[in-house]
C-alpha cells in the first residue's frame, strides 16, 4: 500500500506498507508527480509501516523514472522517514546523498512528534537565523563616516 495526503501548502505525507508490483509502483510515482507540481520547498513525512522490497517489475518502474524523479526532489527541501527497521534508516538517510538539496532524516516510528518537530524547524530556524536580525546599513551611513558596529555583521 502506498498512500499518499497532503498536509498543508507544502507537505506530503506517504504512507507504505506491504510490497509493490509494478502497477502499484506506476499508480504511486504518478500521484506523488501530481500531487507535488505546485509544491515549493517541500517537506515529506514517510511512515513506514511494514516495508517489503518492491517487485522486480515495481523496481523496474522506479528506476525507468529516476531522471523524472530527480527533478521532482528538487522540490524537496527536507524528508522525514519513521521507521523501526535499522537498515531502513540507514538507506533511507544514504538516499538523501543522491537528491542534492534535499535532507532526509530518519526516526523511530514512535518519534512522530520529533519527525514533526525537525520537518519545521528549518522554518523556524530560518526565520530565527541572525541574517534576517541583522541591521541594514545604508551608504548614507557609510558615506557619512559612520560605521557598523562589526558584532552586528
Amino acid at each position: 500500500m502506498f498512500k499518499l495526503i497532503p498536509n498543508g501548502i507544502n507537505r506530503l505525507d506517504i504512507e507504505m506498507s506491504g510490497k509493490l508490483n509494478a502497477e502499484e509502483m506506476k499508480i504511486a510515482l504518478d500521484e506523488l508527480v501530481t500531487k507535488s507540481k505546485d509544491i515549493e520547498n517541500g517537506k515529506m513525512l514517510y511512515d513506514v509501516v511494514d516495508f517489503h522490497l518492491p517487485s522486480l517489475g515495481a523496481l523496474a518502474v522506479e528506476f525507468s523514472r529516476l531522471p523524472a524523479m530527480f527533478g521532482l526532489m528538487k522540490k524537496f527541501d527536507r524528508a522525514a522517514v519513521l521507521t523501526d527497521k535499522a537498515w531502513l534508516k540507514k538507506v533511507s538517510e544514504l538516499e538523501g546523498v543522491l537528491y542534492p538539496g534535499l535532507e532526509i532524516k530518519a526516526f523511530d516510528r514512535d518519534q512522530r512528534t520529533e519527525a514533526e518537530a525537525w520537518l519545521s524547524s528549518q522554518v523556524e530556524n530560518c526565520l530565527m537565523s541572525d541574517t534576517f536580525f541583522r541591521p541594514s546599513v545604508s551608504s548614507n551611513n557609510l558615506k557619512n563616516g559612520n560605521r557598523p558596529d562589526p558584532g552586528f555583521l
